[in-house]
């Protein structure tokens, strides 16, 4: 909003900028002020503007998108009329085609589709450092939204998201081997049970009050409500470029706005008539000591690194809990999320 203005308007004009003389453009549905304002800007410029419909699941041969989330099939809609009308223009697919592919897909656009991949939106990963011999796992559920709106389908994938993660790991089939034999002797023999962890930071241009609402409640509408939230600045506070970079323990390192979204959360929680179902201190989430500000539903870290050595400590702790780790609020917490675990 500080580039692109305050309106949906002032914005859509801005995106608008990118509309050629004479050449087809495209568009998902919009609100009326934005749609209004591109079809303005798109008769000015004589552009031939389409507003493109969902992609139809059917079309993709029983396979799904790469990308997870309902409203990716409003991108993958998007994608296919620009690619198609792209490969019209490009002599590589004729009008025949063009028209085709609203009712069946090529084999090569249906295999874009169920294989594209963006890192750190919708992304699953399994932390590799966590000692194989033991049952459980910590997984990094990584989605980088920073708006109401994202927050909310960020929220929907996640729940959905864990629900399969957890089948597909307690109905795996065990090998021979005695460990392997008494895991599933475990899974059955008593409940398994799975932590949901929030690591969150935005930017301070960001409201974190218009943010987590639209977390929390669209997770508890399905039935997830996170055990703790930590709250961490990212690595590119103390990892800058010259001389006076930061080290990662340096008490410089201004906490002030960790802190601020840490009291929105908790106000959230105290607030929430849900709250007896959230939980907050338990025996899975000890060794608190390696925090700065530990409070009943949250806390806050002073780096990233001491974040992940302290969930790491804690599935090695507790293992009988798997702990499952929503990384939200900010792209760059996410890729920095990557850099660690990924190493």
């Amino acid at each position: 909003m500080e580039i692109l203005g305050n309106t949906l308007g002032e914005i859509a004009g801005e995106k608008a900028g990118i509309f050629k003389h004479r050449i087809p453009a495209f568009t998902v549905p919009q609100p009326d002020e934005a749609m209004h304002v591109l079809k303005e800007k798109a008769s000015q410029l004589n552009v031939p503007l389409q507003v493109t419909a969902p992609l139809d699941a059917k079309l993709l041969n029983g396979l799904r998108l790469g990308l997870e989330g309902e409203h990716q099939y409003i991108n993958a809609g998007l994608a296919v009329a620009l690619s198609s009308t792209w490969l019209n223009i490009n002599g590589n697919l004729d009008e025949t085609h063009l028209k085709q592919t609203q009712r069946t897909l090529p084999e090569q656009f249906i295999k874009g589709l169920a294989t594209a991949n963006l890192q750190g939106r919708a992304q699953i990963v399994c932390d590799q450092h966590i000692n194989k011999k033991i049952s459980n796992e910590l997984d990094f559920f990584l989605d980088g939204a920073h708006s109401p709106e994202s927050m909310q389908a960020c929220a929907r994938w996640f729940s959905l998201a864990i629900k399969d993660n957890n089948q597909t790991f307690f109905n795996q089939k065990p090998d021979n081997s005695k460990f392997s034999n008494e895991v599933a002797k475990t899974h059955q023999g008593e409940a398994q049970k799975s932590a949901q962890i929030l690591l969150f930071n935005c930017m301070s241009v960001r409201d974190p009050q218009l943010l987590l609402p639209h977390l929390v409640k669209t997770c508890a509408d399905h039935g997830v409500y996170f055990k703790k939230a930590l709250f961490v600045p990212g690595l590119s506070v103390y990892h800058k470029i010259g001389s006076h970079a930061l080290s990662p323990t340096d008490s410089n390192i201004d906490l002030s706005w960790q802190f601020t979204l840490q009291r929105v959360w908790e106000n959230i929680m105290q607030g929430n008539k849900a709250g007896k179902n959230i939980g907050g201190a338990s025996e899975e989430l000890t060794g608190m000591e390696m925090s700065v500000s530990n409070c009943e539903h949250s806390a806050v870290f002073s780096s990233l690194p001491l974040v992940i050595n302290w969930l790491r400590d804690r599935v090695q702790q507790n293992q009988s809990t798997r702990f499952q780790v929503l990384v939200t609020g900010s792209i760059h917490l996410v890729g920095d999320v990557l850099k660690l675990i990924k190493k």
